[in-house]
């Protein structure tokens, strides 16, 4: 089993926030890294490589970890981590959740979502760092248990937990065991996860659904808005645009679509209330600077032109 251990005993503490700062986006990701106080800071942390997963142990002083919109545009995969805090609870939100879990559980967390990590007091962790294609194969939707508190005390959840303890204490494996030994655990995992099924699914379509509905507000809100864009709106929500896509996926119309839609709907009501402003102003005033764009688009959602809705506001 390949073992890559990482310590900031002999790192001179001047330098010691820049090295750590490299060795965490190294064994997870980057991150914006906030210390208590970098002058006396000292952190431990081991990685063992099992095929398409790793397992690290991290111990440091109280951290505060930030996965910001600017570390996920450059990022190339999407992977979770699983944290399993053994001596203090761990505070984090990601996607409109927050929650504090103490040891004895474990959270996921979706590496491609902005979220904040972070623990007051000393602590040691168990992380598991999964390839999202390789858990979204055993289990549908990981999503769900996205910052949610697994209870790892007993069962299925117990036993992975478990099994991570185990797998940190093994070394000289062989390559094609510690591959084996990288598909169980996650096989536990999802085997855990699933268990939790219920509540927490229904839980997760309420934020869901409260994550499209403040969405679609802050569209309706800004159609005037020249800026109004995916991107507008995922910064505007705290998201990234690829979850704001997926959020609307749920609707089988695209964020552009439903843009379009109300910027068309809004402008429909404002021909037939206002008999003085011109088309092309109208137009102009929710995001159509090509008016004959406007007429067409106008005309194949209502059926009608701009013109001859003026004339007929009620037409439908």
């Amino acid at each position: 089993m390949e073992v890559t251990a990482h310590s900031t005993d002999q790192i001179a503490p001047a330098q010691r926030s820049a090295h750590w700062d490299r060795v965490i986006a190294e064994t997870y990701f980057p991150l914006q890294l906030t210390f208590r106080d970098q002058s006396t800071f000292s952190g431990l942390l081991e990685r063992r490589q099992m095929g398409h997963v790793s397992l690290s142990r991290l111990a440091t002083e109280p951290m505060q970890y930030e996965r910001r919109p600017n570390h996920i545009s450059h990022a190339c995969e999407e992977e979770y981590l699983v944290s399993v805090p053994r001596l203090s609870p761990i505070d984090f939100k990601q996607l409109g959740r927050e929650v504090r879990c103490d040891p004895g559980g474990f959270i996921l967390e979706r590496g491609d979502e902005p979220y904040r990590f972070s623990y007051a007091a000393p602590n040691e962790l168990m992380v598991l760092k999964i390839p999202k294609k390789a858990l979204t194969e055993k289990i549908r939707d990981p999503d769900r248990f996205c910052a949610r508190i697994i209870d790892a005390r007993s069962g299925l959840p117990g036993l992975f937990t478990a099994m991570m303890q185990q797998l940190q204490i093994l070394s000289d494996t062989e390559t094609h065991t510690v591959s084996v030994l990288g598909r169980q655990i996650i096989e536990v995992l999802a085997l855990a996860l699933d268990g939790t099924t219920g509540e927490e699914a229904s839980i997760k379509t309420a934020v869901r659904a409260g994550h499209l509905r403040r969405a679609e507000q802050i569209i309706r809100n800004n159609l005037a808005n020249q800026n109004l864009s995916p991107d507008f709106v995922a910064d505007a929500c705290g998201i990234s645009k690829r979850y704001l896509h997926e959020l609307f996926s749920d609707t089988n119309k695209t964020v552009s679509q439903f843009i379009r839609e109300e910027r068309l709907i809004a402008a429909r009501d404002a021909i037939g209330t206002n008999q003085v402003m011109a088309m092309a102003e109208i137009a102009y005033c929710f995001g159509f600077s090509d008016q004959a764009q406007f007429s067409r688009l106008f005309k194949s959602q209502f059926s009608v032109t701009p013109s001859e809705w003026r004339k007929k506001p009620s037409a439908p």
